[in-house]
């Protein structure tokens, strides 16, 4: 298929559509886009900002196409029917089509306080506007698609009229990302429409060394209800025309659809790519001739349009330009004293007789292993909340819900509509979950991040997306999701069923990361979390879930506040400091140690992030002697950061160094043995706190 041979238009049969903003409005957008684009790199050689800038030229066709879809209606329709729009980092015009202002435009390139993406906390040329529904996305390209997924799914649930849009370079779809959302919106029928900008390279990778199909759309045509336009991306009419068919399809949720664009790229990838490294000068001046600014003023000209009416398009867009230069540049920088803002968004408000973070009747409630409390409490959360829902692998299918049983009755009660299996797809299952959350705020999700903690892997970098969301949009988009994983070993489960991962998620600012290690703490840390904004990653140490040892009463309001540990037991000779399993050896520990004639006072943390500083010092300073015990690994385990904030804040109250208890630096093995060989113990913790209240 050559689509850059299809003839453009005859001016005498221009593509009309209501989408389109009239062809003076158009132009005037496409001449105002120019502007900026070229001034873009003046700034970066003031040293003004703007220090990464992808230009449009080349791509401005479809962009207007696709920033005028998006925008259609919007005065009119309801705020639920409104579409939404996922840019990437080449979509200037498709940002000042969809309602994005020039000053927006140059107030986002040069990072100032009135940027509406994010007061300067994104990357220049990331272009967002989350109050008219164009959305902030990452630069992990074509991750977005993911996102535009989970929002048309919440799109169709809620029954919404809106279209889901997502935009990338044709490079992207090499991606496991865009399969996967293709996949998972064409099983679902989503209202998204996907817009791929081919312009031949991937920054400076030409397209034959990404794929064996000339045209990367090829790529999916086996995708059930995919439908898919090609258009010539030099010619405003084609792309309106491609866009306006792709729109009804989607629309009509009749599946996802694909608007492909054969572009020229006019200008390098960016302004730290050097094109000429890699592209003649042949290439370069044909790329010219495509440039759709000048074909689409020579069609308006060849329509009616006279010179004179052109030029005053023109200079109306240049007095546009400069007053947006004018204010941008005279915009105040970001407050340094701002710089901590929106870290995380506010917690849920726990109730008074809870701020301790204990119950106020252990002895009420109902008696529940570990895996029961969490179960407990997430049908309670279920239940008062209509807005709240859930998926994951494995986890609803009949009679087996979840290979665990965490989530047993979930769906049976609540139905397939909020609790249902997702593809084995663990990308997709995260950031569907980072997309669905932007509907409403009212919206709460439980995910299955993976089934156990060592597939969780393809999905990091949707949690590293999540952690840094509600940051980077200075406060517009909180994705209120818990995600579940169940982690640890014990179970003879060896490689990728059995590792702690809580290491990586610790290490992510703007996450939650809680772990229990009895019933109650369970139920009341799972309320917390699903009733909260943020993201909470709940980790459940699958060797508790059924231990007898966990069992505790569990009542239906008890709740655990963020960056609160607990005193398990009190003593006064050595404080260990531990969570999760961690929490049972010491326990176990402690009982044989004061048999021994030596007092153990058990601190478990439970919040990992954020971490009880002051708990875990005041029991410290109480005792004299640490020891710190988890699951994991000792080298790089998070029990080194326990021991750094110890020794920080209270070297001068010990009476002995700091010992800590974990596993031996090597991969769990399969063989149960081996597995028991390189576990902590409670023998292994009790000479430990021996070594230690004896130096």
């Amino acid at each position: 298929m050559d689509i850059m041979a299809q003839a453009t238009k005859s001016n005498t049969k221009l593509y009309e559509s209501p989408r389109y903003p009239g062809h003076a409005d158009a132009y005037r957008l496409m001449y105002l886009c120019r502007l900026l684009d070229e001034e873009a790199v003046n700034y970066l050689k003031r040293n003004m900002g703007w220090s990464y800038h992808a230009p449009a030229a080349g791509h401005e066709a479809i962009q207007l196409a696709l920033g005028c879809a998006q925008k259609f209606g919007w005065d009119d329709a309801k705020p639920d029917d409104r579409n939404h729009l996922f840019p990437y980092y080449r979509d200037m015009q498709t940002a000042l089509a969809a309602g994005i202002s020039a000053r927006e435009i140059i107030l986002n390139g040069l990072s100032r306080e009135e940027d509406v993406a994010g007061k300067g906390r994104h990357m220049s040329n990331h272009f967002a506007k989350p109050e008219i529904n164009i959305h902030n996305v990452s630069s992990c390209v074509s991750n977005h698609i993911q996102h535009a997924a989970g929002l048309a799914r919440a799109v169709k649930f809620y029954k919404s009229k809106s279209v889901v849009f997502a935009s990338f370079g044709e490079s992207s779809c090499s991606e496991g990302y865009v399969f996967e959302a293709l996949n998972g919106a064409s099983r679902e029928k989503l209202p998204m429409v996907v817009c791929v900008q081919d312009n031949g390279y991937g920054i400076g990778v030409p397209k034959r060394e990404q794929s064996a199909n000339e045209f990367m759309a090829e790529n999916f045509k086996g995708i059930k209800d995919l439908h898919i336009e090609y258009c010539d991306g030099r010619d405003v009419f084609d792309c309106f025309r491609a866009m306006d068919a792709c729109v009804e399809w989607a629309a009509a949720h009749k599946g996802p659809a694909m608007v492909y664009a054969k572009c020229r790229r006019i200008g390098s990838h960016s302004n730290s790519d050097n094109h000429t490294l890699y592209r003649s000068d042949e290439e370069l001046a044909e790329a010219k001739t495509y440039d759709p600014l000048p074909i689409f003023r020579k069609q308006l000209l060849d329509d009616g349009f006279s010179e004179s009416e052109m030029k005053k398009i023109e200079e109306e867009a240049d007095k546009v330009f400069h007053d947006a230069k004018d204010y941008g540049e005279n915009a105040p920088e970001p407050a340094l004293d701002t710089v901590m803002q929106w870290l995380y968004p506010p917690a849920y408000e726990v109730p008074e007789q809870y701020k301790d973070g204990i119950p106020a009747n252990p002895e009420d409630g109902q008696r529940c292993t570990l895996r029961e409390g969490i179960n407990l409490a997430l049908k309670g959360e279920f239940r008062a909340n209509p807005d709240t829902y859930m998926w994951g692998q494995d986890m609803a299918n009949g009679k087996k819900e979840g290979i665990f049983k965490v989530t047993d009755g979930m769906q049976a009660e609540f139905g397939p509509g909020r609790v249902f299996n997702a593809p084995i797809a663990e990308n997709y299952i995260t950031g569907t979950a980072d997309g669905f959350a932007r509907f409403n705020d009212k919206i709460r999700l439980v995910i299955e991040g993976a089934e156990f903690a060592d597939y969780i892997w393809p999905a990091m970098d949707q949690i590293v997306e999540l952690s840094h969301e509600y940051y980077r949009t200075a406060g517009q988009f909180s994705p209120n999701i818990v995600v579940r994983i169940s982690s640890g070993g014990g179970i003879g489960g060896g490689l990728y069923h059995s590792q702690n991962i809580e290491w990586a998620f610790t290490s992510l600012p703007g996450l939650r990361v809680v772990q229990p290690a009895f019933a109650d703490d369970a139920a009341g840390l799972m309320r917390t979390a699903v009733r909260s904004k943020g993201v909470t990653i709940y980790l459940e140490p699958k060797f508790l879930y059924n231990l007898p040892a966990t069992r505790r009463n569990v009542t239906e309001d008890f709740c655990v506040p963020f960056g609160k540990g607990r005193v398990q037991r009190a003593g006064s000779d050595i404080s260990i400091i531990t969570y999760g399993i961690g929490v049972h050896h010491a326990m176990k520990a402690a009982e044989a140690a004061e048999k021994e004639g030596i007092s153990v006072e058990v601190f478990d943390i439970r919040s990992l992030l954020p971490l009880d500083v002051d708990g875990i010092l005041a029991s410290v300073k109480k005792t004299n002697r640490a020891l710190v015990v988890h699951e994991d690994k000792v080298f790089s385990g998070f029990g080194g950061e326990l021991v750094a904030q110890i020794t920080q804040h209270a070297f001068s109250h010990l009476d002995a160094p700091i010992e800590r208890i974990g596993q031996q630096f090597i991969p769990v093995p399969f063989n149960k043995k081996l597995e028991a060989a390189m576990q902590p113990t409670p023998e292994i913790v009790l000479d430990a706190i021996k070594r230690t209240v004896s130096f």
